[in-house]
């Protein structure tokens, strides 16, 4: 039994109130001789036995009514198979927190856990009575305050709608919620019921929340079969430097997350809508595995693919998708110092050279001109002999390349090497050291040496030898050189001299890189300009450098916000996100320098791809993906998901095991675990019957009139 006005139970210590009246009555009877003292003294005794009995008879119904009334006062309430018996139960409040992550899609014999949990929910909510309201509170919501729901219709409606969706989740968050919700409710009583298949990932993920004293808590665990599932977990390009009509070389990370090794798995990739390739693998126990696929990409633009696998049990991470850009004309900008020479620069990305098949857009300025230029409005930004740099510049050079811009540095004359290393350092990359060797002197310095012909900006340029691997590569004579120390932080020499100098070093910052050549582009510093060499490799850099964060579009995951940055975009522009179910999305824009970040809001991003567009044009594609762990299907032992949630919340959580899908028995089984009937009537007839009887006994048992 439990009182919903505990506080009034302090008024049974007005029970003690006859007790004390009747102790401390001193009243003596007044002595009266009488002539036969014999027979008076046998009437006292018979006498005054009746009178004792009278008065602790009126004692006790006094104190019983004093009692029951207090009770009656606090509501005591009852649970149990027999509540029913004794009437109705009083107003109730309920809350149902119903698990709508992913993984409820999972199906045993009696169907999808989703729906076994609406049936369960169905149920509580067709018991609602006259003044009884229900809060149906799905784990993953948008919503800030659910709706109370007066009648059973309504709340089933509500109940209909929750579907399985991607976003972040906490169990013990959503039922800390659900009783800050109950606690402004005026209904007597209260209580909470979470229905959940008690995936390992969500609990493991439940954070400690402060709750305070709160009404009863019950987990109504859903689902009992063991699920195996392997997963997509990721797909990423390799190839950087793509085309029409080249070799796309791309990767998929697969994780086994069950306890047996799966065999003969066929991967499928597709290239808008049409399998254009697939390969077949197997995957130990537990294991993570990268499998290589290639594709060929037939037009240019952006262009939407998935790969896929065949897993029956938990189909929905069985599809990662991805997006592809192949570019029909990149944005260079050549910046141009005043004692350098860059028409050899010039001519290699000219069409003359490059054909139809690659087109690039170049804007020649001289240096003084850096300082007025848009940098994000271009792919690649070739500094080529710039003497200085100021501190604007290198910054503006230095948020360029972190957005995943490229940055090609050539040295020239009189370079300031002081404003090159501070550009550098804030990079993470290494230091000049200096300019050796005499332009024009016709002394070779050095060869090229090692190359590193595993980096993607070398993809199938060099015919390797059969027994070392060593590229063949013609040897252009070098005269001058500017020296340069690798630092610390995350770049590779791609090209080194034979005396161990780096020739084209490479600096990777954030999403964007930086390639730095040890010599000027013209033919005073090395004979590197007029050799063969010069062209593709040239070519090759700036598409490498032109690719940063632009191979493929960003990828964000589902149920979170997101930003994407636009390039030469005005802010005065009208975005729209339109997903591939024809709904837009207009996301507000900030303005950046050389562009506007669009911020999208956690509410509209499901798994799928969707077109960045401005009007007509679309900038970019975007992938959404789930979380990774709703991939983890393991499910917990009902005890200690008890035991977890208890310990996460605080609270006295009891655990209800639901047998059966038959609607009348489960209703039979919640019905014995609800909070029970109000008795505070029962007591309160208790009080009116011991006050009856006590008037009776007070009025019509008169022995002391003998």
């Amino acid at each position: 039994m439990t009182f919903l006005n505990p506080f009034l139970l302090l008024g049974l210590t007005a029970a003690a109130i006859p007790l004390i009246i009747h102790l401390f009555n001193f009243r003596r009877p007044r002595r009266v001789e009488f002539s036969s003292l014999a027979f008076l003294h046998e009437l006292q005794k018979s006498t005054m036995q009746r009178v004792r009995i009278k008065q602790w008879l009126l004692l006790a119904l006094r104190t019983l009514a004093i009692v029951f009334l207090v009770l009656a006062f606090a509501r005591p309430t009852i649970t149990g198979d027999f509540t029913g018996k004794l009437g109705g139960r009083g107003r109730t409040s309920t809350a149902i927190v119903l698990d709508n992550s992913r993984s409820m899609m999972l199906r045993d014999g009696a169907g999808s856990y989703m729906e076994q949990a609406r049936t369960i929910a169905a149920t509580l909510v067709g018991a609602m009575e006259s003044g009884d309201e229900t809060y149906v509170i799905p784990t993953i919501s948008t919503a800030t305050r659910p709706v109370a729901f007066q009648n059973a219709a309504s709340a089933t409606q509500s109940l209909l709608s929750v579907e399985a969706v991607d976003g972040e989740m906490s169990l013990s968050g959503s039922v800390a919620r659900a009783v800050e919700i109950l606690e402004t409710s005026s209904n007597p009583n209260r209580e909470v019921y979470v229905l959940s298949d008690l995936q390992e990932s969500t609990f493991a993920d439940s954070i400690e929340v402060g709750v305070p004293e709160s009404p009863p808590v019950f987990l109504l665990p859903v689902g009992t079969r063991t699920h195996e599932n392997v997963s997509i977990s990721d797909v990423e390009i390799i190839s950087r430097i793509l085309s029409v009509g080249q070799v796309v070389r791309m990767e998929a990370t697969l994780v086994n997350h069950g306890d047996r090794p799966v065999d003969d798995i066929v991967l499928s990739l597709y290239l808008d809508g049409e399998r254009v390739s697939r390969a077949t693998t197997s995957i130990g126990a537990r294991e993570v595995i990268t499998v290589p696929i290639a594709v060929t990409p037939r037009t240019s633009g952006w262009l939407g693919g998935q790969m896929e696998i065949e897993d029956e049990d938990f189909q929905y991470d069985d599809v990662r998708r991805f997006t592809l850009f192949i570019p029909e004309e990149r944005s260079i900008l050549v910046a141009r110092g005043q004692q350098t020479n860059t028409r050899y620069v010039e001519l290699a990305l000219s069409g003359d050279v490059t054909g139809s098949r690659i087109k690039f857009t170049v804007d020649l300025i001289e240096e003084t001109g850096l300082a007025r230029a848009v940098l994000g409005t271009y792919d690649t930004v070739v500094l080529a002999g710039v003497e200085d740099l100021s501190s604007g510049e290198q910054a503006a050079l230095v948020s360029y390349v972190k957005e995943g811009g490229g940055l090609l540095i050539f040295p020239g004359e009189d370079l300031v090497v002081e404003d090159y290393n501070a550009l550098f350092s804030e990079l993470g990359g290494g230091r000049l050291e200096g300019v050796t060797g005499q332009a024009g002197g016709g002394v070779t310095m050095a060869g090229f040496g090692l190359v590193d012909v595993e980096h993607a900006l070398f993809e199938g340029m060099f015919d390797l030898d059969e027994q070392g691997g060593t590229p063949r590569l013609e040897q252009p004579d070098i005269f001058r050189m500017m020296a340069y120390r690798p630092g610390s932080g995350s770049e590779q020499a791609l090209i080194r001299l034979t005396d161990d100098k780096s020739f084209l070093q490479e600096i990777r910052h954030e999403r964007g890189s930086v390639i730095f050549y040890a010599i000027a582009p013209d033919d005073t510093w090395s004979d590197f300009p007029v050799r063969g060499l010069f062209v593709p490799l040239l070519y090759r850099s700036i598409y490498y450098l032109s690719a940063g964060g632009s191979v493929m579009g960003e990828k964000f995951l589902a149920g979170a916000a997101a930003q994407i940055r636009l390039s030469g975009v005005s802010s005065d522009a009208t975005i729209t996100i339109d997903s591939e179910d024809g709904d837009s999305y207009l996301p507000e824009l900030r303005r950046t320098p050389g562009g506007v970040l669009a911020l999208i809001g956690s509410d509209f991003l499901e798994t799928g791809t969707y077109d960045v567009k401005s009007g007509d044009e679309t900038l970019r594609k975007i992938v959404v993906h789930p979380g990774a762990r709703e991939s983890e299907v393991k499910t917990l032992e009902p005890e200690k998901g008890r035991q977890m949630l208890s310990d996460a919340t605080g609270l006295s959580v009891n655990l209800v095991g639901i047998a059966g899908t038959d609607s009348d028995e489960i209703k039979a089984q919640l019905s014995s675990v609800r909070t029970g009937v109000e008795v505070w009537n029962v007591f309160m007839l208790l009080a009116l019957f011991t006050l009856s009887a006590e008037m009776i006994v007070e009025k019509k048992w008169r022995p002391e009139a003998a």
